[in-house]
């Protein structure tokens, strides 16, 4: 009943709630998403997306259709791997962000392991910096990593916008310096939050440094100072922080898939990862 070419156009479209990038993704024209997005929605008889020239979202029916999309996929690469007698061997270092700590990826990578049980999966969360260095240096597979931006790199998995958090009863004093938890070096939203600040004239301090994310967020939820911190994932016990507090715009973050150099099985098994990600990328934005 459902083409999979179109269910993997109307994923890459709810992921990343643009067409454009859509297109980008796929590698395809953005009148080919156009198209196969219309004849899906045709196919099911209900407007998935709700669209106007600022903004794309999720319709209730398109909600629904993202489980019914991933199980249908995943369903049609099992069959096919089976009839095609084609099973993934060897080695994956895979690299992923510490954003990524309190999502849902474990969820992805454990399907993954179920359904290619003869691949070795080496796990490192680390720091963006650190992981595109250790990719360019050929200690990594695959990645999934922010990245700056001015970077092209990398196949965009999802953007979307940073946000200063902290908890809910965080009040900044406008005459002090704004204090700061954050990654050390060379953490991107460090970078970012450093920036914004020194661009606006705002005085700061670092209250905390790990890391760990999860330091970082115990030491929000005490009240040592904000963070910058993705939107979709800001994590329970934390909140933006009010605009009027007057701390600057962070702008928007790329999450992107980034493979390494290896040929034969470790690119089978990185491609094989990469599009399960992809696939199950919005579960990426919620927390478990």
């Amino acid at each position: 009943m459902y083409d999979t070419s179109q269910l993997r156009t109307f994923l890459a479209v709810a992921q990343t709630l643009s067409f454009t990038q859509a297109a980008h993704r796929l590698g395809v024209r953005q009148s080919t998403v156009s198209q196969h997005v219309r004849r899906l929605e045709d196919a099911t008889g209900r407007p998935l997306f709700t669209r106007d020239t600022h903004s794309v979202e999720l319709t209730e029916d398109g909600e629904a259709m993202l489980g019914f999309a991933r199980t249908i996929l995943q369903a049609h690469e099992r069959a096919a791997a089976f009839f095609t007698g084609t099973r993934l061997r060897g080695r994956l270092r895979f690299g992923a962000s510490e954003d990524f700590v309190l999502t849902r990826l474990p969820e992805i990578l454990e399907s993954f392991r179920r359904e290619h049980p003869e691949v070795d999966l080496e796990l490192t969360v680390e720091l963006s910096g650190t992981l595109n260095a250790r990719l360019e240096a050929g200690r990594l597979d695959l990645i999934l990593a922010k990245r700056r931006g001015e970077e092209t790199h990398g196949e965009l998995v999802w953007q979307d916008a940073l946000v200063w958090i902290g908890a809910p009863r965080l009040r900044l004093d406008p005459d002090r310096p704004v204090p700061l938890i954050v990654f050390p070096p060379p953490g991107i939203t460090r970078a970012r939050a450093l920036e914004a600040l020194e661009a606006q004239g705002r005085a700061w301090r670092i209250a905390c440094t790990s890391s760990s994310l999860s330091a970082n967020v115990a030491a929000a939820r005490a009240g040592l100072g904000v963070m910058a911190h993705t939107r979709g994932l800001v994590p329970p016990g934390l909140e933006p922080v009010p605009a009027r507090a007057g701390l600057p715009e962070l702008g928007d973050v790329d999450f992107v898939l980034r493979k390494g150099r290896r040929r034969g099985a470790a690119q089978e098994a990185a491609d094989a990862l990469a599009a399960a990600i992809l696939a199950g990328g919005d579960r990426l934005h919620r927390p478990r």
